[in-house]
């Protein structure tokens, strides 16, 4: 993982904790060879290859501090791989320092548990999967140094418990680094929402206080009055219907400029309610992918801006959400006069695509339907049918 904004805390101390890892396993390394230097084939050859751990393990403490260098991209992948390099090329230098008695004995490797920091670091980068197939790869180098010895079929029980152990590392720590980085995320996740949450009751408590007070008596001394008032009421009263039903809806929030995977399909539907438009919806959230929700929220708002305009100012709408298994219908329809037959397709040809792009394009772009119901009196039905897919 190459440091994300979630888990950057997280990461940035699982990273310091392997670099200590690797120096304390350092100072193990360096005391064993110091204990078993005089019988080894080639001492000088033992101290050559501790130094180049302590090179190795000085660069590599310096080179992880850089969280661009940490991930499996272009910038991150050579560190990690000249890494476990580095422990193999160690490890196999046994073979060449120790002598086949000791070896054969089941002396430990030069770095002794020092080979252990890259599968460590394998495994904080990229998961359980790349940890386990770095300790596989340090597995294959030990007994490529107990073949060079010819103790393959004989090997120590000191030796396979060693390579049980790294396989388990890698395994259990890149498992527990993956479920902290995601408890990580969903914690940040929820903070964020609940300072959206409190910003958005904050800012419905100022709008009630104003807006909505006002609207309500436009609404209340317009119908008292009459006339063209009374028309004024009205329109008050639809705005504040769909005021209250948007500061009281859940938001389709964004993250990091993308739309989150989906969004609760309710309260951009309710959003449309007013005097004259009822908007009835489960009581569950109905989900769809983000986009998705828009589109349908957007060719609702089209049918009802049809019924607005051409049923007459006294016309009513119903907006119907159902939720079914595979699939989920809106429907709209309205008291109006009806569409005569026909002329939908005199609308289109006139170049007036109301219908058949705001409404019907857009559910066809979603893998959905639509079925028009009308009839000359008896008002008219859209039922808008879309894929949860």
């Amino acid at each position: 993982m190459s440091g994300g904004e979630p888990g950057l805390g997280l990461e940035a101390a699982l990273w310091r904790a392997v670099a200590v890892y690797r120096v304390l396993a350092l100072g193990y390394a360096a005391v064993v060879i110091a204990m078993n230097f005089g019988g080894y084939a080639r001492p000088a050859a033992g101290w050559a290859v501790l130094g180049v751990m302590a090179a190795w393990t000085a660069y590599a403490v310096h080179a992880y501090a850089d969280p661009r260098r940490r991930g499996w991209d272009r910038r991150g992948w050579p560190l990690l791989a000249a890494d476990l390099a580095v422990a193999a090329g160690c490890l196999l230098a046994t073979a060449w320092v120790e002598t086949v008695p000791n070896i054969q004995a089941g002396r430990p490797t030069l770095p002794v548990s020092w080979v252990a920091a890259p599968v460590l670091a394998w495994a904080v980068a990229g998961g359980r999967r790349v940890g386990v197939l770095a300790a596989l790869v340090l597995a294959a180098a030990n007994l490529l140094v107990h073949a060079i010895a010819g103790t393959t079929g004989g090997m120590g029980s000191r030796t396979f418990n060693g390579i049980v152990l790294l396989v388990f590392a890698g395994l259990v720590v890149g498992h527990v680094v993956r479920l902290a980085l995601d408890a990580e995320a969903r914690l940040a996740r929820a903070v964020e929402l609940e300072s959206a949450t409190r910003e958005r009751e904050r800012l419905a408590r100022g709008i009630h206080d104003s807006v909505l007070q006002v609207l309500a008596m436009v609404r209340r001394r317009g119908g008292e009055l009459g006339g063209e008032a009374a028309e004024l009421g009205r329109l008050a009263g639809e705005q504040e219907a769909a005021l209250r039903s948007l500061i009281g809806a859940n938001p389709v929030r964004e993250a990091g400029g993308d739309a989150v995977a989906d969004a609760d399909l309710r309260p951009l539907l309710t959003a449309h309610a007013s005097a004259s438009v009822t908007v009835s919806t489960p009581a569950t959230e109905v989900r769809l992918p983000a986009h998705a929700a828009r589109e349908v929220a957007a060719a609702v708002a089209a049918a009802l801006d049809n019924v607005r305009r051409h049923c007459g100012p006294g016309a009513r709408a119903w907006v119907l959400l159902e939720d079914g298994p595979g699939e989920v219908a809106v429907s709209v329809r309205d008291d109006g006069p009806g569409i005569p037959a026909g002329r939908l397709d005199e609308a289109a040809a006139g170049g007036r695509l109301g219908v058949a792009q705001s409404i019907r394009g857009r559910i066809r772009d979603l893998g959905g339907t639509v079925a028009i119901a009308s009839a000359p009196g008896q008002g008219t039905e859209i039922e808008m049918t879309v894929p949860r897919g």
